[in-house]
């Protein structure tokens, strides 16, 4: 669990993830969304793979990459049941964060 953790504390992987979220895209195709080289976006990308939130796929010469929702959503729950909170508290907090950046 902690690898999952470790992977999403930093934000360049929450970016990767989120881009995965729209669609399985190619190590090319993450790469164009940074400035940085192609070695650090194959660390980014081993630690995501790693932590088993991304899947790949080789087609031909190509790695594709695609989000895998379960483990986030079971770091989630565990997350959620080390601090008490039930699935109504959550639902509840995030509608009401959302109800505040909304009036903002």
């Amino acid at each position: 669990m902690s690898n999952i953790f470790k992977a999403l504390s930093d934000p360049t992987r929450q970016q990767v993830l989120e881009l995965l979220r729209q669609k399985p895209m190619s190590a090319g195709e993450i790469g164009e969304h940074f400035t940085f080289s192609q070695p650090t976006m194959s660390a980014h990308l081993s630690v995501l793979k790693q932590a088993d939130l991304v899947q790949t796929e080789k087609i031909g010469k190509q790695v594709f990459y695609r989000l895998k929702l379960t483990v986030l959503e079971d770091a989630i729950l565990s997350l959620s049941k080390t601090f008490g909170l039930s699935q109504s508290q959550t639902s509840t907090t995030s509608s009401s964060t959302s109800a505040k950046e909304a009036d903002q």
